[in-house]
């Protein structure tokens, strides 16, 4: 029990004891000063609810259908790079999204193999980044495929900021003997974390399989794979409109549109879905809160796609804030990374029941019989809040 934790911050705590620093501090970075990473948080507590008195439903409808997928809640895994926090890494997140009926993004920057994390369970949207040439793209977009995922992200909110003015940590490129000893003090104070990797056998990796184009090729790593997109032209709209081509039937989602015209594009492009998201304060530092945008990019595009929130999402209720201004569903990042550093994939379903649970209370305070009828008079917003980009 003493693994067990009742809030996502809670859950953060847990993993900060747990972590070596440097490993900690990659998860809580932002970029530059960290400015749109902190936005991303007070903007949800800057929403007020408005809640009834009596006559509230006995019994609150979770359940929808996103992405041509039926999901337990409205909450999808956000597609993470790798994830050394816990040996399982993105196994045990997607083992613990089947277990609770939601639907996972796998990053083709993961630690995990796309044909491993498929088989865990739970309905999985692979996630791609324009990086190297058009036919290596294309051939884990059909690996993707191939494996059984049902869908396809295209991240397009990480191409600007290369930089960290704060928190951001030595990571090494593989665990060399040097690397080894110079790591070793913050290991051995942080025996729980030593310990599950020596269990598994084997030491921290930051390889990235899913970047592997061709069978018997070895996997590059993170830094190797980052190195091909950052050496990659930017992607035009006529690339993206390529890439769902390549992806063929089924949602493909555009990840990264916080502006309205940007939106529409997407459209044009052939998404099925959009995501407002700024890469949870990792991309362009001063970039407006994802909640601040989210109103008017759903209102742009009406219902030609399904739009979905990224960044920020730490409560059941913020979940439903984020519906009530349009979103279909939102994605989670960090708070399901630091439930897999607190207890594994226990640690991440704890997560996804705290969200289920503040959801839920808060569909009962709302009066709201289902999250389908979150609707904006259910929130109370400042004036000025909402952020039109775009025109």
């Amino acid at each position: 029990m003493t693994q067990w934790f009742e809030t996502v911050a809670q859950a953060q705590r847990l993993a900060r004891r747990r972590l070596p620093r440097s490993v900690y501090k990659a998860l809580i970075a932002g970029s530059e000063r960290g400015s749109t990473l902190r936005a991303n948080l007070s903007a949800f507590d800057a929403i007020g609810l408005s809640p009834h008195t009596a006559g509230q439903p006995a019994q609150r409808e979770l359940a929808t259908r996103v992405l041509g997928q039926d999901l337990s809640m409205p909450v999808i895994i956000s597609p993470t790079g790798v994830q050394a926090v816990h040996p399982d890494g993105e196994l045990a997140v997607a083992r613990a999204a089947a277990a609770r009926g939601i639907a996972m993004g796998l990053s083709s920057f993961a630690s995990q193999p796309v044909e491993e994390v498929v088989a865990a369970g739970a309905p999985t949207f692979f996630q791609v980044y324009w990086s190297g040439s058009r036919e290596q793209i294309a051939e884990r977009l059909a690996r993707a495929r191939r494996a059984g995922a049902v869908g396809a992200i295209a991240t397009l909110d990480w191409s600007f900021s290369h930089a960290r003015d704060w928190n951001s940590p030595h990571i090494p490129e593989r665990i060399t003997l040097r690397e080894a000893l110079r790591f070793a003090p913050e290991a051995l104070t942080h025996p729980a974390w030593l310990a599950s990797w020596l269990r598994a056998g084997e030491l921290p990796d930051l390889s990235v399989p899913n970047m592997v184009a061709e069978p018997g090729t070895p996997a590059p790593t993170f830094f190797g794979a980052y190195g091909e997109w950052y050496g990659t032209p930017p992607p035009s709209w006529e690339d993206v409109a390529w890439l769902r081509e390549q992806w063929g039937d089924g949602p493909f989602v555009i990840k990264g549109v916080l502006r309205t015209d940007d939106a529409r594009r997407a459209v044009d492009a052939g998404a099925t879905a959009i995501s407002v998201s700024n890469h949870g304060g990792n991309n362009l530092d001063g970039s407006p809160a994802t909640i601040r945008a989210l109103a008017a990019v759903a209102e742009a595009v009406g219902d030609q796609v399904e739009v979905l929130l990224d960044g920020g999402v730490r409560r059941g209720s913020d979940v439903a804030k984020a519906l009530a201004l349009g979103a279909r569903a939102v994605l989670i990042g960090r708070a399901y990374l630091w439930g897999l550093a607190a207890n594994g994939q226990a640690g991440v379903e704890n997560v996804l029941d705290i969200l289920r649970s503040g959801l839920d209370s808060t569909l009962l305070g709302l009066g709201r019989g289902s999250v389908d009828e979150l609707a904006p008079e259910d929130l109370v917003i400042p004036p000025g809040f909402e952020v039109r980009l775009g025109g």
